[in-house]
């Protein structure tokens, strides 16, 4: 990189950081990502990313009924992820290979969000910003909310980290050895809820997916081991958010999109010729 590059990089980001709506952005983007990248990366090593997405769409009616009762959307959208996780715990595995049952519920819950919408059209025009994001628009006290959920995101996942991870990379041992799994289960679902209501702030409740699942899936293809992989996750969820917002900032896409499109791009390319682990392979 030459010294004209460094510069140039240095003096877009001066600018950038000029304003206190992209400062805020990049303050939101960073908190979101690295707890995304961390809970994501146990969502995709259990194999549940179904979990994330299916959270997401019950989240909307969750913000948009909150909305009706005059509360603020966000504690909608935790309130309800929350109790959905809860619930997607405790059935445990019954509720693998429900593919059908799972999509009618995801529909309902939209279809919910739309009758919620009818009755309070004033909250309308904030609909795409739920659906697809709107991280230009966070203010302090989103951030200060945000910051909030993070610490007791974390604070959850590093309370259960152990069993979580006894349980996620051998279940049957863990079960044999007295490894509460039903517990295990639900209390991480409850952080998954938490951590997909701070992702939808950033990218919206249906590309909640950019966040969660693309950055870990990538990490998992690049490196093999856990706490490398977990570092990795953050690492890349926080590049993809941060850069999305810089790609944003100069060609006046939509932020969401760039953020989708870098973790999207991210994990393809591992599935090509440039992933070390198919390399070894070979």
């Amino acid at each position: 990189m030459t010294t004209v590059t460094v510069t140039a990089i240095i003096t877009i980001t001066a600018l950038m950081l000029e304003y206190d709506f992209m400062r805020n952005a990049f303050a939101a983007a960073g908190v979101a990502a690295v707890v995304s990248g961390l809970v994501g990366y146990f969502l995709v090593l259990r194999g549940q990313t179904f979990a994330g997405h299916a959270l997401g769409h019950i989240g909307f009616a969750g913000a948009t009924g909150a909305a009706l009762i005059g509360v603020a959307s966000i504690w909608g959208l935790v309130g309800f992820t929350v109790v959905a996780g809860i619930g997607m715990g405790l059935l445990g595995e019954r509720i693998s290979g429900r593919d059908v049952a799972i999509g009618v519920v995801l529909a309902l819950a939209l279809g919910f969000g739309l009758l919620f919408l009818h009755y309070y059209t004033a909250f309308a025009t904030q609909v795409t910003a739920l659906l697809f994001g709107n991280v230009l628009a966070v203010d302090r006290s989103t951030i200060a909310t945000l910051i909030g959920l993070a610490v007791v995101t974390l604070g959850g996942l590093a309370a259960i980290m152990r069993p979580l991870i006894f349980a996620s990379l051998q279940p049957e041992l863990a079960e044999a050895k007295g490894v509460p799994l039903r517990f295990v289960s639900v209390a991480f679902l409850a952080i998954v809820a938490l951590a997909v209501a701070e992702s939808a702030q950033i990218v919206g409740i249906l590309l909640v997916f950019a966040l969660m699942v693309g950055p870990p899936a990538t990490a998992q293809r690049l490196v093999t081991g856990l706490w490398s992989g977990m570092a990795l996750s953050a690492g890349i969820a926080l590049a993809e958010a941060w850069l999305g917002i810089a790609i944003a900032y100069q060609t006046d896409w939509p932020v969401s999109f760039c953020i989708a499109m870098l973790s999207a791009l991210g994990y393809f390319l591992t599935r090509g010729s440039f992933s070390p682990r198919r390399k070894a392979a070979q």
